[in-house]
């Protein structure tokens, strides 16, 4: 399990960010930066497979689904200035259905449903300190994609704020999420076939 490359030098916030090279993608996670690495082709093809249902599934029902680039701030409740924001994220796809958290710039405040797809340079990142974050922040649900071992964690948060495990999914079954019902994934179709 690599990490991604970190920029430790100081205490970043979306000031910083916005001024960083357009060819370069990072993420913020409390002031400090994490390079993002290209998606494989294996990535993109569960990436799309699942964007792809998440619209299907959610055409008309009040929810809106987005795929990465697409930055979500997580600041604390009493932050207002976006510059000092020091949390900017950019899960691999993520659904909300409150429209005010929808800005011009990308989403403010938790998603109900965040995913991540594993890939060697971010998995510890993915399953450690995003899975932190996204729990502090009040994300609803957080499915977490291994496609090397083709496996689907699935947490909800809990009334106590936490995350439990719902269920782990290897290789097939129905994926139903707890948050939004309707919204039914089968397992098996996830991966794409060689």
């Amino acid at each position: 399990m690599g990490l991604p490359a970190r920029k430790l030098e100081q205490h970043f916030t979306y000031r910083d960010y916005r001024q960083w090279p357009d060819d370069e993608r990072w993420e913020l996670i409390d002031g400090v930066a994490y390079a993002m690495s290209s998606p494989t082709l294996n990535h993109q093809g569960i990436s799309n497979f699942l964007a792809g249902e998440f619209y299907l599934q959610l055409k008309g029902k009040g929810c809106q689904s987005f795929a990465a680039p697409l930055d979500v701030f997580l600041p604390p409740i009493h932050q207002m200035d976006e510059d000092d924001v020091d949390t900017v994220v950019q899960p691999d796809l993520l659904v909300v259905c409150d429209p005010e958290k929808l800005r011009s710039n990308g989403v403010w405040g938790a998603p109900d449903l965040v995913v991540e797809i594993l890939s060697p340079s971010t998995s510890r990142k993915d399953q450690h300190e995003k899975y932190s974050l996204y729990e502090r922040s009040g994300v609803k649900e957080y499915w977490v994609v291994d496609p090397t071992g083709k496996w689907i964690q699935q947490y909800v948060l809990g009334s106590d704020g936490k995350f439990e495990v719902e269920v782990t999914f290897e290789q097939k079954g129905l994926l139903e999420c707890c948050v939004l019902p309707g919204l039914v994934i089968d397992v098996a179709e996830v991966w794409p076939q060689s």
